[in-house]
């Protein structure tokens, strides 16, 4: 019985807090999403089953992890291990083809650390998914692109880059908390100067990095992009640096007083619905240097974590809609749903497609 009043006091008290604190989504102006969208983030990964080539580490494998991601994607280590590394990614094709919002996605490549001389740090490695491994997957799928990932301490990086480009890739990953890739270091200035040639953005991290066993947050700091910018390279900021801080300031004011310089900065708002990311969601959708600078990402496949509900809005949703998104089964449609009825408008969601230039 005390457990029954316990239970029933604690959601008479919710409901009076939403009363009292209910403020609605971040925008005014919400409607209803486009159709069409090419999400510019999404993940995929392997143990290296069906000669795929990629890596996770011992420690990320033996951390509670592990288990959580191989659920994200659908899947379980034995299917992997019968079927290869390539059902992950027929998992993500048949979910963007169940999608009502979503086409397509840029399915991301990411390299291993390496040191000064271009080895792989293997006491630093915890993820690895090669370019070859991602070129050859999206051959088989209309629906996806190529994104590739090319440490720049690699002694062949421009001809790497090169290949990259000749085999459809539309950007360039890094993600410099893991990969141990200092932006501002000038020894990349010919590999940024190849990545003007060849016309390809590169898409990097910024903020602190939670997802991984071990990370680097120094090196999540936007302000380290400096170098790249100014010597003109299309830089899209993953995350807004919607996390952490540096020097004192939290990263995403860092990152927002950066865009008036550098019209070559641009931003996703990949994983922003995440518990730990949301706090800055007011300030992404309705900052006004953001507008036209945001590309639709999901940061997939966290969007099937706990990490991400609508259940957690419940002072700027109505009720109907949190269950309605809390419902939809497809992950690419949910996302759309919780971040158009937060106040993301179409511009945002159209923005990937042009940005890329893909058809």
């Amino acid at each position: 019985m005390l457990i029954f009043f316990i239970i029933l006091w604690s959601i008479t008290a919710l409901f009076v807090l939403r009363l009292i604190f209910f403020s609605g989504p971040f925008s005014e102006n919400i409607e209803e999403p486009p159709k069409g969208i090419i999400d510019m983030h999404c993940h995929t990964a392997g143990l290296g089953h069906g000669n795929s080539g990629a890596i996770i580490s011992d420690d990320l494998r033996n951390s509670w992890r592990f288990d959580v991601y191989l659920k994200s994607f659908g899947s379980s280590e034995e299917e992997v291990h019968d079927y290869g590394d390539q059902i992950l990614v027929h998992r993500i094709v048949d979910s963007i083809r169940d999608s009502e919002y979503v086409d397509g996605a840029v399915l991301l490549a990411l390299d291993a650390p390496r040191d000064d001389r271009g080895e792989i740090m293997q006491d630093k490695m915890e993820f690895y998914v090669p370019n070859e491994y991602i070129a050859e997957q999206v051959k088989n799928y209309p629906e996806l692109y190529f994104g590739a990932s090319v440490h720049p301490n690699k002694p062949d990086s421009l001809h790497e880059l090169a290949w990259s480009k000749d085999n459809g890739a539309v950007l360039v990953k890094w993600l410099p908390n893991i990969q141990e890739i200092d932006p501002s270091d000038d020894r990349y200035i010919p590999y940024y100067k190849k990545l003007i040639e060849l016309d390809l953005p590169l898409l990097v991290h910024t903020g602190d990095e939670e997802s991984f066993t071990r990370t680097n947050d120094r090196l999540g700091d936007p302000e380290l992009l400096t170098l790249p910018l100014e010597l003109g390279v299309k830089v899209i900021a993953a995350h807004v640096a919607s996390s952490g801080k540096s020097d004192g300031y939290e990263n995403i004011d860092r990152l927002l007083n950066m865009l008036e310089k550098y019209p070559n900065l641009v931003a996703d708002i990949s994983s922003l619905t995440q518990v730990n990311k949301r706090k800055n969601l007011r300030k992404v959708i309705t900052d006004e240097r953001l507008s036209g600078r945001l590309l639709y990402g999901t940061d997939y496949p966290l969007t099937n974590t706990p990490l991400v509900t609508s259940l957690q809005y419940f002072l700027n949703l109505t009720f109907k809609q949190m269950w309605k998104i809390f419902r939809t089964k497809n992950s690419w449609d949910r996302d759309v749903k919780l971040k158009s009825a937060l106040g993301f408008d179409a511009e945002v969601f159209n923005f990937s497609k042009i940005y890329l230039r893909i058809k």
